[in-house]
């Protein structure tokens, strides 16, 4: 069972948990604006917002001699 949980682990979180949490947090978001009471249309734009957001400072993140750390790898 720990290798079980150990492999979801690294393959839902790996090294970076901040993109997990943002997939997760997006997800919910994009739930609350598509129920039917809310706007739905506004769901589609959080939704791109929230990846190019993410990806952007996923990026910015892993460029060498921008974050004061070494390159990954």
């Amino acid at each position: 069972m720990t290798a079980f949980g150990r492999f979801w682990w690294d393959f839902l979180i790996g090294d970076t948990p901040e993109i997990f949490v943002a997939v997760v947090v997006g997800l919910v978001g994009v739930w609350a604006l598509a129920r039917p009471a809310h706007h739905p249309g506004w769901a589609a734009v959080v939704l791109v917002a929230g990846v190019v957001g993410v990806l952007t400072g996923s990026v910015l993140r892993a460029r060498p001699g921008r974050s004061g750390r070494p390159p990954r790898g």
